[in-house]
């Protein structure tokens, strides 16, 4: 149970996790700069589509992300309301012209600002599951060894290499705690009222990140007790070698980066507009 709930590298067979590691963050870090960037809708809509294929493809569960997704979702609400109640004429201003749906004072709804909010959204929907692919199909042993062989130090490699295997560490010990405080009373389920959820997490998340950074001491000190980063070079255990697919995938990244630039072009800046 715990296993489902945990956002962290999950062994599969889909083709995503034959990608060498290198190549699938190369990808997600080209297609969220161009999706951060660019305001093209055309541009948003199709790489969100593309993001939801890839998810599904990926043959994650729901249950394996649901936590995080509806975190997110919440979030990303939020911060599009909260661009609209502080800025409700920025779309209207931006795009140079003024459709009123509905006349509210200082509220007021444009078309120009709900195509605006429908851009923020969108990028949030480009990114996130690209994200969580990356995150759920890649061994960290084989990520640490691709970077080391892209020229990044070993020692920065293995950082992240721990980095990415302590994270589920930590996400199963909130939910036995989390299990062992429910069997004793206290309510942290979605039956129970908000605020005394909020404070059963509190109580959970505060000792387990103090105890997280005894335990980081403890893997420090055991690394350089076994003389860790003493040598210039060393070997590893899994190493994953670049491939015709790969080269493939970091190729279409490249090119998806280049079509932002051209659109910046094609519409005189990074807003595409259609309200002319």
């Amino acid at each position: 149970m715990n296993d489902a709930k945990t956002i962290g590298f999950h062994p599969g067979n889909t083709f995503l996790y034959h990608i060498n590691a290198t190549a699938k963050l190369l990808f997600f870090l080209f297609v969220s700069v161009a999706c951060m960037t660019t305001f093209d809708t055309r541009f948003l809509v199709a790489i969100a589509i593309f993001s939801l294929v890839i998810f599904y493809l990926s043959g994650l569960k729901w249950q394996q992300v649901a936590f995080v997704v509806k975190f997110i979702a919440v979030f990303s609400i939020l911060n599009v309301l909260m661009v609209f109640v502080f800025s409700p004429s920025y779309g209207a201003n931006l795009y140079g012209s003024r459709t009123v749906l509905l006349h509210a004072g200082y509220l007021t709804v444009t078309s120009q600002e709900l195509f605006y909010l429908l851009n923020v959204a969108l990028k949030y929907v480009c990114t996130v599951p690209l994200a969580l692919v990356f995150i759920m199909t890649t061994s960290p042993s084989l990520f640490a060894s691709s970077l080391n062989r892209m020229g990044v130090s070993y020692k920065v490699s293995y950082a992240v290499s721990l980095t990415l295997r302590y994270i589920p560490d930590i996400q199963h010990s909130f939910w036995d705690i989390s299990y062992a405080q429910q069997a004793r009373g206290v309510e942290l389920s979605n039956k129970g009222k908000l605020m005394e959820r909020l404070k059963g997490i509190v109580s959970i998340v505060i000792p387990l990140i103090l105890s997280s950074f005894e335990n980081i001491d403890k893997i420090s000190t055991a690394m350089q007790l076994r003389r860790f980063g003493s040598k210039k070079k060393r070997t590893w255990y899994e190493s994953q070698p670049f491939r015709g697919r790969d080269f493939a995938t970091v190729g279409l990244a490249i090119a998806l980066f280049c079509l932002t630039l051209a659109l910046f072009k094609v519409n005189s800046g990074r807003f595409f507009n259609p309200f002319k």
